[in-house]
């Protein structure tokens, strides 16, 4: 349940990413390059929480399946074809403009309920009514989470506290480092009561100005910010992919709290190399803006 939750924030790191897209709108970044920046830090954060789960795996003597003999592998690629290629249609929808990345949440859940309906004949009617029931319910402590989040967002705002934030840490120094740093530990805080899209928009117009004043690059500031906001998907009290797996798996918010703390510390670690090393999320924009001019 904890490493649900946690990988969950890997996908608005990697594209297509609704927290990207509003982060291009506000800040004025080219989308595509916030996108082609979010891959390496992504594939990256992937391969730490891997070598984590591989770790306490062998630690705890986690069972392991029998291998799969190779005479059977084919016949198992062919039935496995139409659900591997979930991904293949929702990115080919969303890039080639069909449907939209909010869209494809919706041509998702239609792909998978005529799969296993019609195609693996999996699902019954009671099985379809108990999802059914189980998504309005987890729906409903989600939305609840949110609208409490957005009051919380309406207070800051009238407060003008991003203001008072920014000219804060400016008279507290102006090295850059120490200043990206101080950034950090603000939005993380904020994510302790925000959902990312909320501290986006609250303060990405007092933070792009001090940014750029820093010579800082907004695609690699872009990447530090959506890993940033995203963690407090994960942490309590607001955590929402907790309460997410825990109405689903039945196992306790703390449970899975204490469990997600090594992976959650993972991701700061990740974080703080991404803040340090923008040549993580410049380089493969870097590579396609080459690629472009040369042709």
């Amino acid at each position: 349940a904890a490493l649900t939750a946690v990988t969950a924030v890997i996908g608005p790191i990697i594209p297509p990413s609704i927290p990207i897209v509003i982060y291009a709108l506000v800040s004025d970044t080219s989308i595509g390059y916030l996108f082609l920046g979010g891959v390496v830090p992504g594939v990256l954060l992937g391969l730490a929480q891997m070598a984590l789960i591989a770790a306490v795996a062998r630690k705890r003597s986690f069972p392991v399946e029998a291998p799969v003999p190779l005479r059977e592998l084919p016949a198992i690629t062919i039935q496995a074809l139409p659900a591997i290629g979930m991904p293949v249609v929702l990115l080919g929808g969303i890039y080639s403009g069909v449907f939209t990345p909010t869209e494809s949440a919706a041509v998702a859940v239609l792909y998978a309920l005529l799969l296993a309906g019609l195609y693996y004949r999996t699902l019954s009617w009671s099985m379809l009514y108990a999802a059914l029931v189980d998504t309005a319910v987890v729906t409903a402590g989600i939305m609840i989470i949110v609208g409490v989040a957005s009051m919380v967002a309406f207070a800051i705002t009238f407060d003008q506290i991003p203001a008072k934030v920014a000219q804060a840490m400016l008279s507290i120094t102006s090295d850059k480092t120490l200043l990206l740093l101080i950034i950090n530990g603000a939005l993380l805080v904020l994510g302790f009561f925000l959902e990312p899209i909320s501290i986006m928009i609250l303060t990405l117009p007092v933070l792009v100005p001090l940014i750029k004043s820093l010579g800082v690059d907004l695609v690699h500031f872009g990447m530090v910010m959506t890993l940033n906001v995203c963690l407090g998907l994960v942490h309590p009290p607001l955590g929402i992919c907790l309460y997410i797996v825990s109405g689903i798996s039945g196992v306790k918010v703390e449970k899975i709290s204490m469990a997600a703390l090594p992976m959650i510390g993972i991701c700061l670690l990740l974080l703080m190399l991404i803040t340090y090393v923008p040549w993580l999320s410049l380089w493969l924009p870097g590579v396609f803006e080459a690629a472009s001019a040369g042709r």
